[in-house]
């Protein structure tokens, strides 16, 4: 009998998963496949350790509904050889394709090999509402700006939202992870992620999605729009990672905010967000170099400062500027930064520092666990003015301003910046400005316990205007 492969990558979910239920459709066997590439993995990224935790989850969940993953190990296209030629009767591949970046072009490259390996590739576009190709202008052209495509987009019939069957499932379900083959790739992907920390229950799979998302839309969603903004309050959905993962179905997320959240300003502003995070997949789609490249040409060969230990002072939280110092910080211990902080210390970084934006798209990469190139890009991009539909090179965020204005209190900074923890409200954005005899009390000496500030923002704020004003 013929036996279709699943092919899993950023999808780690058995419910509402495109390439599983078209697969499912069909009567043959299937057997579940997932290929590791260890030259892509970065040892110490918080990014790589929470997607294979979560993978390695995944793969325990499937294996309990009779639906085991088979581990692939090494350079894919070899791997995926000794696939087709350990199974004579596999005669297709279904999977999730990517539709931009290093993954649209890996997946052009796999489908050419099982084409010549006489496997028929069937591919879905399942990770977003709609992919990078289906909302267009009237000339067919791409859209360039947000509002107009959001005009659009809103109008939009949504895709729906699909259970699986497991028992179903479980029946057409092919079990070969006692053959050698696996069971050595498997050992080496147990290598690969043996200093990682236990998997719980309440961090990566189904169950904790869906409390996260229920509680959200209970308890937050009708105030989003009111405070998504302050990094002190939980008023955002912390949703990202899972949906990076693909243990949270977009289309899930979008059906259960439309039918069980109440009709307010704040569910219309999430569903903007879910709009955004489209927007940017078909951006990096219509400019695949722009991880590298500026979209906005004029901006392209800028001559930004070359200051490592500028770099190395915002990474570390170490600037003398206390909303930025918290959000690196927050991003290095749990790795993940609340959305208006990620616009703060961008903005700090291309126009306060001066420094390429690349540098600090590479740090995110790295650090996020709800790393998603798309939206991470094209973020960094509209903070330094480089990108499309971007913030105007002129509005340049005050930090200090930034920081009294979305955490007034100091609440977020005290949490984060324990030097400051005992520092007057007062002084809480400008620390600097304490009396000596002020920081005694605190017990924060300024240059000792907490640096000054490591540049003057009004005149790096000039600066950046004559740098970007002369392109």
């Amino acid at each position: 009998m013929c036996m279709i492969g699943v092919w899993f990558r950023h999808d780690l979910r058995l419910t509402d998963n495109t390439a599983l239920l078209e697969a499912m459709n069909q009567n043959e066997q299937i057997i579940g496949i997932f290929h590791v590439n260890p030259k892509q993995f970065k040892i110490g990224t918080k990014n790589h350790e929470s997607f294979f935790k979560a993978c390695r989850h995944f793969f325990e969940v499937s294996k309990e509904v009779g639906f085991p993953i088979h581990l692939l190990y090494g350079e894919i296209e070899a791997e995926f050889k000794q696939l087709i030629e350990l199974f004579p009767e596999l005669t297709s591949i279904y999977f999730n394709q990517s539709e931009r970046g290093f993954g649209k072009r890996r997946d052009e490259a796999m489908c050419q090999l099982f084409a010549a390996q006489g496997i028929k590739a069937y591919h879905y576009q399942d990770s977003h509402l709609h992919g990078a190709n289906e909302i267009k202008k009237a000339d067919g052209c791409a859209f360039k700006m947000f509002t107009p495509y959001y005009n659009v987009w809103i109008k939009q019939k949504k895709p729906l939202f699909r259970q699986i069957d497991s028992q179903k499932l479980a029946e057409k379900s092919v079990d070969e992870t006692s053959k050698v083959f696996f069971e050595e790739r498997n050992n080496q992907f147990n290598d690969l992620i043996a200093d990682f920390s236990d998997v719980s229950e309440e961090e990566y799979g189904a169950k904790p999605v869906r409390q996260r998302c229920q509680y959200f839309i209970d308890h937050h969603l009708a105030e989003y729009a009111t405070k998504r903004d302050f990094p002190a309050v939980d008023g955002t959905s912390k949703l990202s990672r899972f949906l990076r993962t693909g243990e949270l179905s977009i289309r899930e997320l979008y059906y259960r905010v439309v039918q069980d959240g109440q009709d307010s300003q704040g569910k219309e502003t999430f569903i903007k967000e879910l709009c955004w995070r489209d927007f940017y997949n078909m951006i990096y789609a219509e400019n695949p170099d722009q991880q590298t490249v500026e979209i906005q040409e004029k901006y392209r060969g800028m001559q930004w400062n070359q200051n490592k230990q500028l770099f190395e002072a915002w990474k570390k939280g170490e600037t003398g500027f206390p909303i930025v110092d918290a959000a690196m910080r927050q991003l290095n211990q749990t790795g993940w930064m609340h959305n208006r902080l990620r616009m703060i210390v961008a903005s700090f970084l291309t126009k306060d520092l001066l420094l390429d934006w690349r540098l600090g798209e590479r740090y995110f990469s790295e650090q996020l666990v709800d790393y998603d190139p798309a939206s991470n890009i094209g973020g960094w991009q509209w903070a330094a003015s480089t990108g499309t539909d971007a913030v105007p090179y002129f509005r340049i965020f005050n930090p200090t301003t930034q920081g009294k204005k979305f955490d007034t209190q100091g609440a977020f900074v005290r949490e984060y910046v324990p030097e400051l923890r005992k520092v007057e409200s007062k002084f809480i954005h400008e620390p600097a400005k304490m009396t000596r005899q002020l920081q005694e009390n605190s017990g924060c000496i300024i240059g000792k316990d907490y640096p000054a500030p490591i540049v003057d923002h009004k005149e790096m704020r000039q600066l950046a205007l004559d740098l970007f004003g002369k392109q």
